[in-house]
Formats: structure tokens, sequence, C-alpha cells
């Protein structure tokens, strides 16, 4: 199918599509002498899967990763081992930021606290 069937079929405008062209998400072939992109059946799963996983936070080169081990068509995914081992370990990662802000947090709010205790002993 040609970008514009694939840009109807999904509702992603074409540069959103040559973008996951161009991060390694989605592949096209040019096909004849008109030099027009033209992509597989399987394009319009793999751009609604791309979306999915970039609604639920995950960068271009974790999809990149994941792409490969998701099967199935349109958002109901078929989670392969190496899917869901990334998954975790992206999930792992967002929870270690977490905490150290959490610890950042705590240290930026005693050092506030012992701060304004220190001003007002001293006034």
């Amino acid at each position: 199918m040609k970008i514009g069937e694939l840009v109807e079929r999904t509702g992603v405008n074409h540069r959103l599509l040559r973008y996951y062209e161009e991060q390694g998400l989605l592949s096209s072939f040019r096909a004849g002498g008109g030099g027009h992109r033209h992509y597989g059946d399987d394009a319009p799963g793999t751009v609604r899967r791309i979306r999915a996983l970039l609604s639920a936070g995950l960068s271009t080169s974790v999809i990149r990763d994941i792409l490969p081990c998701a099967s199935g068509s349109g958002l109901d995914f078929d989670f392969e081992a190496c899917t869901l081992r990334k998954l975790r370990g992206h999930l792992d990662g967002i929870d270690e930021r977490l905490d150290e802000l959490q610890r950042m947090r705590t240290s930026l709010a005693g050092l506030i606290a012992d701060t304004e205790a220190g001003a007002l002993a001293t006034v």
C-alpha cells in the first residue's frame, strides 16, 4: 500500500510515518519507476502498536527493540517472553528514577527545613 492509504487506515500523518521509518520502527520499499513508498499489509498493525507503545511512555529505541517480539494485529498484543522482559526492564528503570527523585526530594526538603530553622534561630 502507498503512504496515503496507510495514512487513511491509521490516522497517522505522512511526517510521523516517515519519522517512524527513520527511527527503524516501520519499513517501506520503493516499487516501480515512480519511487513512491510502499508498505506491507502488516503496516497498519505495526503503526497501531507503535502508537500504543508511545502512549505508554516508551522511547522509540525501546519500541525498536520490542516490535520484533510483538505479534498479532491491532492493539491486541500477544507478547512473547522477550517483550515482557524488555517492558519489565523499562518499568524497573522508571521505578529506579522515581526512587532517586524521592531521595532527592527528601534531601532537599531537609536542607530547606534546616536552613529555615537556622535562619529563624539567628533572627
